[in-house]
């Protein structure tokens, strides 16, 4: 029978339940234990295919195509194990579900209430995921305690620890205790309200995960213990981490937190394997020198927008025990023709995905500045689709090149809508997503990059190379060194000439962690400092 840790927060958002989430699950994988995890948010929208990435920052892709919060790829990074659409669940995806169900008559002319059946469709997403070789579901919960749209949620978990038994699930809950400067102290009012909401509802805690920005003490803790009704030795500190979030795990195995799990769920306590990790967090902690990066996107001022991408740069520069300086340089301030300086100072540019008009011409004028000066360039997504324009453009002597994203009526339409996508009304859930299989040139860096010539990597984008341009743009100089397995779709492109010139139609990024680098961009730092040294 597979176990069930549910993380719930109080006080405030961003307290960072994701990364707690998912070094608890870090911890349990070092045990030994076989885990699955899964987000579950109380907005209404399906998916965050369609949010805005200044309200909900990165949208992360599994390999089976599902659009899902960017906490995901946290639990991939640290766990190694991969998530699925059954991975992440949205109220509005379990009112959707509920709502064609009932449509259907499935349910026989009931009156269609939040309990049972609203509670009853989350409670079966939970369970569907403890299968005969799991060991443990860890399942976040979304928003905050008291928000009215995350009740539902709150209700279907008190139930489950009902019907499975307390020895079978365990409830961790994230608190803040803030410092009041002005009176010297901590405070832990806001945490006892936060619990006192959970245990009205008929939660109560097993342990108590606290923010703080200063060490909390014996006292506080004892206080905590009291009027929070959770051990002593269950209330655990997680102080900022001055370096990486890598060390987030080693923190909370230090205070025994995989411990009192195990101690919990009556489990066999073998000792805990976490020495590639403390190594790995050594080389991000210690690192033998640094490395510039210039990301020139249209987020730049909005870090959990590129959150995979960053972390992927830092488990590049890990692998060479290096740590990545990420120098986010506005797209749009290169629009104006003037190169920054933060451009001419990095190792290494690269340019990510997106979507729209703004910022495309600086990103294309950034491509163009790699590629003449001989600076090692990356580009995804998007950043393919520029790296083609700019070089139909300036190498290839095709004027106006752009894509009809940007410039239906251009003369040279280099990157176009792909074929299935024209019909496409509806943008939730309708990208070319997923993981793909793709088929690398022999002989081309990207081959030697991979050591392969057969991959696969994730998609999210509606647009592609334009076929009828491949042969002039060959001509010209640039390799095609991805195509999918038919032929049709162009993957992957290159500049022999240039020191390292690579650009993915797909988001490598996306299957990075920090204890397998992703070859490219570990080949991508290599070259960066590669150019340093001179």
């Amino acid at each position: 029978m597979a176990k069930y840790i549910f993380v719930t927060g109080g006080v405030v958002s961003s307290l960072g339940k994701g990364i707690t989430a998912a070094s608890i699950g870090r911890l349990l994988i070092a045990r030994g234990l076989r885990l699955r995890m899964l987000k579950m948010d109380p907005y209404l929208n399906v998916d965050p295919g369609t949010m805005s990435p200044y309200q909900h920052g990165e949208v992360y892709v599994t390999d089976d195509g599902a659009e899902t919060d960017l906490d995901l790829g946290h639990y991939e990074r640290f766990t190694g194990q991969p998530t699925s659409r059954a991975s992440s669940v949205s109220s509005g995806r379990i009112y959707w579900d509920v709502l064609q169900k009932e449509r259907r008559g499935d349910y026989l002319g009931h009156t269609i209430q939040m309990i049972p059946h609203i509670t009853d469709e989350i409670k079966s997403r939970v369970r569907a995921l403890a299968a005969p070789d799991v060991d443990v579901v860890v399942v976040e919960i979304g928003g905050t305690v008291g928000d009215i749209e995350g009740l539902t949620f709150l209700e279907a978990i008190r139930q489950i620890g009902l019907e499975e038994g307390r020895d079978n699930v365990m409830y961790v809950h994230m608190t803040y205790l803030p410092f009041i400067r002005a009176a010297g102290e901590l405070k832990t009012k806001p945490s006892q309200q936060s619990v006192a909401k959970l245990r009205e509802i008929g939660i109560i805690p097993d342990a108590l995960v606290c923010r703080s920005e200063t060490p909390i003490g014996e006292e506080l803790r004892r206080k905590l213990s009291l009027f929070c009704n959770v051990p002593v030795h269950a209330v655990i500190e997680e102080l900022d981490v001055r370096h990486t979030i890598y060390e987030v795990p080693l923190v909370l195995a230090e205070q025994g937190l995989d411990e009192i799990i195990l101690v919990h769920f009556r489990l066999a306590r073998p000792g805990t394997k976490l020495a590639p990790w403390k190594a790995m967090v050594e080389a991000l902690v210690r690192p033998a020198g640094t490395v510039k990066i210039g990301v020139v996107g249209k987020y730049s001022e909005l870090p959990d927008a590129y959150k995979s991408l960053h972390e992927a740069l830092r488990h590049g520069g890990a692998a060479h025990r290096q740590a990545v300086e990420i120098v986010r340089i506005s797209a749009e301030d290169i629009e104006a023709g003037k190169i920054p300086d933060e451009l001419k100072q990095v190792d290494g540019i690269l340019v990510p995905g997106g979507f729209g008009q703004r910022g495309t011409e600086g990103k294309i004028a950034a491509i163009r500045y790699a590629r003449e000066n001989g600076i090692p360039f990356f580009g995804i997504c998007l950043g393919l689709q520029c790296a083609v324009i700019e070089y139909a453009r300036h190498v290839g002597g095709l004027a106006g090149a752009h894509s009809t994203e940007i410039e239906p009526a251009t003369p040279h339409p280099v990157v176009c809508l792909m074929e299935e996508q024209e019909k496409v009304v509806d943008l939730g859930g309708s990208m070319r997503l997923g993981a793909w299989p793709c088929a690398l040139k022999p002989g081309s860096l990207a081959a030697r990059i991979y050591g392969a010539e057969n991959i696969s990597e994730r998609h999210r984008h509606r647009y592609e190379v334009n076929n009828r341009y491949r042969a002039q743009l060959e001509a010209a100089g640039l390799v095609l060194s991805g195509l999918s397995p038919d032929g049709h779709l162009v993957e992957m492109v290159e500049v022999p000439t240039h020191p390292w010139f690579v650009a993915v139609q797909f988001h490598p990024e996306l299957k990075s962690q920090p204890l397998a680098p992703h070859p490219l961009f570990r080949d991508f730092i290599a070259a960066a400092l590669k150019r340093k040294a001179g």
